[in-house]
């Protein structure tokens, strides 16, 4: 019975396999055919269809990566298992679409079996393999060299350094692909909209903000806590009689201007002693994390922001608790 490898042995050869892969990446950067990787990306920048992504096995895994990253920055790639291409998966593909083969051997029956179809329906083929005199490399309108010297399973079988390799070679394209399209920020967000980022580019304050109370100057103490407590969005906004924005009263507000007013003197506290005047404004269209950072990127927070139209009139109120709460933070 073998015994167990220390803590240390096991992290060092953690990290032995770690850079074997990394050099594996190095090797093939430099190993790579220029005029093969522009041949397979303008294929896939020109292509007019969508791009078909297929691997059996680890490569299916893989492929199936490639084909969600290619989605999700700009070009229109769907997987298809080949087994399921060979029994009526086929109809989807078009001459217009570019195949992405995956197949460390180049020799994957499946997908040599498929090849004759494709050709019928002269659809260009881009194959990733490990071998580039295999029969899907010599088929293909264009091939990207995968080969490794050695995986990084101790036996030297479980594909691993191949299948790193094979995934780096298809973000490498999709990236190039990406910034040859010249997708931004914005877009990237459209395809991610449950996503953070996604959330940042895309939620704007009108989504988030709440219809203000909003009073007069003139307005009593009495009217503001009113409309404070009515509503519980934890401030009022002061308008005049255009609606246009003159200042705000905030929770604090209304306690500090109590604190200093003798009870007597309450009947004469109104909106317009009460209120923080020019307060900091947002405007619907402003994405709610721009809105974020008016408040948070300041020597003293604040956790509500009056919204103002083109004109300056009052059109709601933003509470920091919502922009937290729709997970832009």
């Amino acid at each position: 019975m073998q015994s167990r490898q220390t803590s240390s042995s096991h992290s060092d050869k953690i990290i032995e396999l770690l850079r074997l892969e990394a050099g594996a990446i190095t090797r093939a950067a430099f190993r790579l055919d220029k005029a093969q990787v522009e041949r397979a990306a303008e294929l896939i920048l020109n292509c007019t269809g969508k791009v078909i992504v297929m691997g059996i096995g680890k490569s299916g895994v893989i492929a199936q990566k490639i084909a969600q990253t290619m989605a999700s920055t700009g070009t229109a790639a769907i997987f298809i298992h080949p087994s399921d291409a060979m029994h009526g998966g086929l109809g989807v593909i078009k001459s217009e679409d570019v195949v992405i083969a995956l197949s460390n051997s180049g020799e994957t029956e499946e997908l040599v079996a498929i090849f004759p179809s494709l050709e019928k329906r002269r659809v260009s083929i881009v194959s990733i393999v490990g071998n580039p005199t295999s029969t899907l490399a010599k088929r293909s309108t264009a091939f990207l060299d995968a080969s490794v010297d050695q995986e990084a399973c101790p036996l030297n079988l479980a594909p691993t350094a191949s299948t790193t390799v094979a995934l780096a070679l298809g973000d490498a394209l999709a990236m190039s692909i990406m910034e040859a399209r010249g997708l931004g920020p914005e877009d990237f967000a459209a395809n991610h909209p449950a996503g953070q980022l996604g959330k940042r580019l895309t939620i704007a304050v009108k989504d988030l903000m709440r219809q203000s109370p909003t009073v007069v100057p003139s307005a009593g103490w009495l009217e503001v806590v009113k409309g404070l407590s009515g509503a519980a969005l934890g401030a009022v906004n002061v308008v005049d009689d255009d609606s246009k924005l003159i200042g705000i009263v905030t929770d604090g507000d209304l306690r500090r201007t109590i604190e200093k007013t003798e009870p007597g003197n309450f009947a004469s506290l109104t909106a317009d002693v009460m209120m923080t005047r020019s307060p900091v404004v947002t405007t619907p269209e402003t994405l709610a994390f721009e809105a974020l950072k008016l408040m948070e990127d300041r020597p003293r927070q604040i956790s509500v922001l009056p919204v103002v139209d083109d004109d300056g009139k009052c059109v709601g109120l933003l509470r920091l608790h919502d922009i937290v709460r729709s997970g832009l933070q």
